[in-house]
């Protein structure tokens, strides 16, 4: 349960009203995006200059709001195995918000992208959106290995990913959508040799690299139409009751959007 006068919220868009007093920030009307680590969904909101990018003028405030939490996550996330030219990378989760900017982010990085589903029905969204292969369940086969598996999903299916992995390979773990509690063969596991299982938090990863510089490349790339955000539904923000609800539930894939008049 939430405490009094605690407000939700880490993504947000929308326009500069009072630039920072010793100039380090946007101007006064810059349209910018930004990240904080609560209490962002509001009508105003004071934000550090080193957590807010300027939009380009092709970059709309709806597809913005999608980039700071999934897109940072996704863009990290994937720099966990270095250089991805050539190698296989695994998302699971893909059509998630996180999921779905990583399977766009790895193919054009030049990786080989598997995308694992939940549903066969999900497989040529995904391949639309980048993924050379899908797979579907929630068990993960053994082979092919691959050399960066992104997980967010628990349970079994980080159990078996754990196995598919190559020599050297690293599985960073995100999210337990399925089940936190995990069992996995850890024989096989050390046996593989140089494999690491990463633990990944979004606002860890951001003590060593100022949000400004991400979400920077991130809105370039919306831009120049090399990164999709997929926004199911927008919606007034005094519906963020029924739209969180209808998310926990999976009633639909890709982001929510809340908008102020």
């Amino acid at each position: 349960m939430a405490t009094a006068g605690w407000r939700p919220g880490w993504d947000l868009a929308g326009e500069v009203e009072r630039a920072a007093p010793d100039g380090s920030g946007p101007r006064v009307g810059a349209r910018v995006v930004g990240l904080l680590p609560e209490g962002a969904w509001a009508e105003r909101v004071a934000v550090p200059t080193q957590a807010l990018a300027e939009l380009p003028a092709a970059v709309t405030f709806s597809q913005a709001a999608t980039l700071p939490v999934a897109g940072l996550t996704a863009l990290h996330a994937l720099e966990k195995r270095g250089l991805l030219l050539g190698r296989r990378v695994l998302v699971t989760g893909a059509t998630g918000g996180v999921g779905d900017f990583a399977v766009q982010l790895a193919r054009r990085a030049g990786a080989h992208v598997t995308a694992n589903a939940r549903r066969a029905d999900q497989a040529p969204a995904l391949r639309q959106r980048g993924a050379h292969e899908v797979t579907v369940g929630d068990a993960i086969p053994s082979s092919p290995k691959y050399d960066l598996v992104i997980e967010s999903v628990g349970g079994r299916t980080l159990g078996t990913a754990l196995a598919a992995l190559e020599r050297g390979g690293v599985c960073v773990t995100l999210g337990v959508s399925a089940s936190p509690e995990v069992t996995f063969d850890a024989r096989q596991f050390f046996a593989t040799g140089r494999t690491t299982l990463y633990g990944f938090y979004l606002f860890t990863e951001l003590g060593t690299e100022l949000p400004s510089f991400g979400l920077r490349r991130l809105a370039e790339l919306v831009a120049a139409g090399q990164l999709v955000p997929h926004i199911s539904l927008e919606r007034p923000w005094g519906e963020v009751g029924r739209v969180a609800q209808d998310l926990m539930n999976r009633r639909f894939p890709g982001k929510a959007v809340l908008t102020l008049d």
